[in-house]
């Protein structure tokens, strides 16, 4: 049996609505080897001195810094797209993390979406610090689609240095997760490991609570000597109490850790 050196880290993410601090706290009781922060509306997360705090108190290294780039961060860090960048890159730098994960821009964020490959390009060129971007997923309402991200939502039709695979973002794509996989290639820097049932919707689940192949990415990544962080960015506000979140949290790990466990050793 070989056990990976690949470290399994927990999103901040995991835990909303509850602050950044608990999301250390758990992570640190479960025994994950770190944390990928998501800068959000919580002010723990924009804070580099009190990042720093949870992580020297939790004894957990701060992996990853996730950009503010959703719809309900538009104004965390400024309202320009580029300075944001800059400060996660900042904040990478200085919280020790090496990936900061980064959506492409939104249609309507058309300066931005136009220079947004060459840029970014430009910005990992200047770092040791790896901006991996993430595959999103085309919106639906009904029986229509909105294509809500430019140059679009399947990142690996463009050349990013590095990119962050969510299988959560492939069920809503409806595609084939290893397809995406092989065009990433050596590219595939981070892991964002999350189940869904192909429904449309965003649903972030438990691994093994869905229809997507995490046991058998896991398993892949074992094989192949993937040289990144697998991290469980997972929708946990269904969770009826706090026991129930760290079950559910505890099950996510547990998960991880069987499947990234290979028969076969990496030569």
């Amino acid at each position: 049996m070989h056990v990976p050196d690949t470290k399994v880290a927990l999103s901040t993410a995991s835990v909303y609505p509850e602050s950044t601090a608990i999301a250390f706290e758990l992570a640190a009781k479960l025994g994950y080897d770190g944390v990928e922060v998501m800068v959000w509306n919580d002010p723990v997360s924009q804070d580099l001195d009190a990042l720093r705090v949870l992580s020297e108190k939790h004894q957990l290294p701060i992996l990853a810094v996730h950009a503010p780039c959703l719809l309900i961060t538009q104004r965390v860090w400024t309202t320009d797209p580029w300075t944001k960048l800059v400060r996660a890159r900042a904040a990478a730098e200085k919280l020790g993390a090496d990936t900061v994960v980064v959506h492409p821009p939104f249609r309507w964020q058309r300066q931005y979406a136009r220079e947004f490959v060459r840029g970014i390009n430009r910005m990992a060129g200047e770092t040791e610090v790896r901006f991996a971007v993430e595959n999103m997923y085309p919106w639906r309402y009904r029986d229509r689609e909105m294509l809500a991200y430019a140059p679009g939502w399947d990142v690996t039709d463009e050349e990013y240095r590095h990119f962050t695979i969510d299988l959560s973002h492939v069920s809503t794509s409806r595609i084939d997760a290893f397809e995406m996989v092989d065009r990433m290639g050596e590219r595939l820097a981070h892991v964002h490991l999350a189940d869904g049932s192909g429904s449309g919707k965003d649903e972030h689940l438990i691994p093994g609570r869905g229809n997507q192949p995490c046991a058998e990415l896991l398993e892949r990544l074992a094989r192949t000597g993937f040289g990144g962080h697998v991290v469980l960015e997972v929708n946990t506000r269904r969770s009826g109490s706090p026991a129930e979140r760290e079950a559910d949290l505890a099950e996510a790990l547990a998960f991880t850790r069987l499947h990234l466990a290979s028969a076969t050793r990496v030569r």
